[in-house]
């Protein structure tokens, strides 16, 4: 077996996730720096106005948020990590996913005053869906209010995780100065001006008994499954520090467990403690499985192996753009990737040559030539989309089918001069390769470009981004939200189609009935069904019905927008020796839904959002208000001293506007988040407006 330079068990691949503002860039920083890759420390809104490293787009410097997750790898003793810092927003949630896709472990950042917030919850269901293995740090503890027990209650409370502290603080806010190790019973110390130095202190004697109860409540968690150390539990003897340690990490890899470190990243306390928890409990890329999908037969599900000798499975999980052109993430699942290897790009089936592999460090990036399975690299010169799966010529297989969530707002765009139209279309096609959650096409009625995505947050860091990047200034149309139409009931159609001009005519007669699709598992929004027997209609002309039909579903006549929900039988129908033509069936399968669709009660549905909103208490009145004023429903409230989570469901259509208002009924302390949750019908007075709207503007186009 081809031998990588390093030893696979002792690489992770780790990303840090969190709630905005929770410092889990400044963890970055700090943990680069100990891990010798930066010499000196810079903050997220520093007075030096350098930002942090791992904050490379001036956006990101100047907002004070992450937008792009940047890779690096730092050395920390004789471990490889492969460091993926993701961002809190919602809106980029797609950068979150696909980052978590590649990680084999995180860290699950909370603020020690704030606890669980909105954002975390969002995250730790990521996690969830991907089986991401954590450890959980409480941060921020020098902060005036910091409260780590409470935060760790919550993630037992809020997010049901097996969430146990496994070292403890000495003091808190301005007294934090150090932790207790509760495996090990040793209190340590940072000290130095960047606290590089780990001093071994004597265990402060108000914190023994503390020491002694929490390292108790350790011990029997561990105890619930690892029966060695069951068994030392229930004879009341104290396990090893090797064998606690042996089961924390079976704990966590097998999700059972989220052990919680605290500190201070800010104030470099204990950073060290947390990158040892890194290398000790989170697994190694060989401890992982990975499914693929065969491409051969039919999307069958098969484990990958994280071996050198095997063909190559490759996914590329992030692009970049840079003064040297596209930069592409990649994580090799199995095999390896050399510097002038061929590969094949699963989407498209082209083959291309890698002409240059390199290792990022935020944004700086040095040359390998070879890269192992387990791997994070990235490649130059090759063109591919984002969420693309590469494999060599040994094998057919996919990481996954690529499930991207519908946009649920538009915006029409336009270069405001005619010399900006360069850069106008290279912008789009760039965000378009890099975030497939932003759409780009043009309407070709009003001849308008319309940009689509997940919020409005998205397509305004997007509007932002063309004027810093290329140089582009834009004008912006109105907000339009991505309405879907539906039926509401079955109806029966007969439709004979016939044209009769010189030569040969144009016949066809189909008969049937649609009805509402039930919910399918596929996500599918249309289903055809051939019922004709005896051969009344040839079998080649069966597809043109069905891409008739659907066809007409792309646009409904009610409001102008797609079709969803609907199943369509053909039973029976008649065709001419002669006339009867592939057009002639889809032409008569489009009149027929057009005829039919009126009698199957047509039903306008609106997306509907997932909103929190989270303001002091003193705001509550009014923030529920708001929410009630909106069409919203409340879905649930909580209280965390002195904050108010409000969880409800409200249309995306009344919320243009609302962090505006928020902030003014606020006095500026009101935080949301918002994600698509479903579509559902419209109230009649909106169906009946949109209707009426769309038949003034047919009207006004026909003239």
């Amino acid at each position: 077996m081809a031998k990588a330079p390093w030893d696979i068990n002792k690489v992770r691949n780790i990303g840090i996730s969190a709630h905005i503002d929770s410092g889990k860039t400044t963890l970055s920083e700090r943990i680069l720096f100990y891990g010798g890759r930066i010499h000196e420390i810079h903050e997220v809104k520093g007075k030096d106005g350098v930002g942090a490293t791992m904050d490379s787009m001036d956006l990101e410097r100047e907002k004070g948020i992450t937008i792009q997750s940047a890779a690096t790898q730092v050395q920390w003793k004789d471990y490889t990590i492969n460091l993926i810092d993701t961002p809190g927003h919602v809106d980029f949630t797609v950068e979150v996913e696909r980052s978590l896709r590649v990680l084999d472990g995180a860290i699950l950042v909370l603020c020690g005053v704030s606890g669980v917030q909105s954002q975390s919850i969002t995250v730790d269901r990521q996690m969830k869906r991907y089986s991401v293995p954590r450890l959980a740090f409480i941060n921020k503890l020098d902060r005036q209010g910091a409260n780590p027990f409470r935060v760790k209650d919550a993630l037992v409370e809020k997010l049901k995780l097996n969430a146990v502290m496994i070292n403890i603080p000495i003091g808190l806010e301005d007294k934090h100065r150090g932790i207790v190790d509760l495996i090990t019973m040793k209190a340590y110390e940072n000290q130095g001006e960047d606290g590089e130095n780990i001093v071994e202190i004597p265990m402060p004697a108000e914190l023994a008994e503390d020491a002694k109860k929490y390292q108790q409540e350790l011990v029997g968690k561990l105890a619930d499954f690892d029966d060695g150390i069951a068994e030392k539990f229930l004879m009341e003897e104290m396990p090893t520090v090797e064998e606690m340690k042996a089961a924390v990490r079976k704990g966590v890899i097998s999700l059972k467990l989220v052990p919680v470190f605290c500190g201070s990243a800010f104030k470099n306390k204990n950073v060290q403690h947390l990158l040892d928890g890194v290398t000790y409990y989170l697994p190694n890329p060989t401890e992982k499985t990975e499914m693929a999908l065969d491409l051969n037969k039919g999307e069958e599900k098969f484990p990958l192996k994280t071996d050198n000798d095997m063909p190559l499975v490759a996914l590329a999980f992030k692009l970049q753009e840079t003064q040297f052109g596209q930069l592409t993430y990649m994580r090799i699942y199995q095999g390896t990737l050399k510097k002038g290897d061929f590969i094949i790009n699963q989407t498209n089936k082209k083959s291309v040559k890698v002409p240059r592999v390199v290792r990022m460090h935020s944004d700086k990036m040095e040359d390998t030539d070879i890269a192992y399975a387990g791997d994070i690299v990235a490649m130059f010169g090759i063109d591919c989309a984002s969420g693309d799966t590469f494999c060599d010529d040994r094998i057919n297989a996919s990481m996954q089918s690529m499930h991207i969530a519908d946009s649920v707002i538009s915006l029409a765009i336009a270069p405001k001069t005619k010399e900006g139209t360069n850069n106008f279309t290279k912008a789009l096609q760039k965000f378009r390769k890099e975030d497939p959650t932003f759409r780009v096409h043009r309407d070709e009625e009003s001849n308008e470009t319309i940009i689509s995505g997940m919020g409005e947050l998205h397509l305004e860091i997007y509007v932002e981004r063309m004027k810093r990047e290329f140089n582009c200034e834009v004008t912006v149309g109105q907000p339009q939200v991505a309405y879907r139409e539906t039926i509401g009931g079955a109806a029966e159609y007969e439709y004979t189609h016939k044209k009769q001009t010189g030569g040969s005519g144009q016949f066809a007669k189909i008969s049937g009935a649609i009805r509402p699709l039930e919910a399918q598992e596929d996500g599918a929004v249309f289903k055809f069904n051939n019922k004709v027997v005896g051969g009344r209609i040839p079998k080649e002309f069966i597809p043109a019905v069905e891409e008739g039909f659907n066809e007409q579903c792309k646009k409904g006549p009610m409001i102008g927008f797609p079709i969803v929900g609907v199943e369509v039988d053909l039973t029976d129908g008649s065709y001419h020796d002669v006339d009867s033509s592939y057009m002639a069936f889809k032409i008569a399968a489009m009149a027929a839904m057009r005829e039919v669709y009126q009698k199957a009660k047509p039903t306008v549905l609106e997306p509907i959002m997932k909103l929190e909103t989270t303001v002091p208490e003193e705001y509550q009145g009014p923030a529920t208000g708001q929410i009630n004023q909106r069409r919203g429903v409340i879905v649930g409230t909580t209280t965390i001293e002195g904050t108010v989570t409000i969880e409800a469901e409200v249309p995306l259509t009344e919320m243009f506007g609302y962090s505006t208002d928020l902030r003014s009924s606020t006095k500026g302390k009101g935080e949301f988040s918002m994600e698509f949750a479903k579509y559902m019908p419209a109230p009649r007075n909106v169906q009946d407006d949109l209707a009426k709207k769309y038949a003034a503007k047919r009207a006004a186009e026909n003239k």
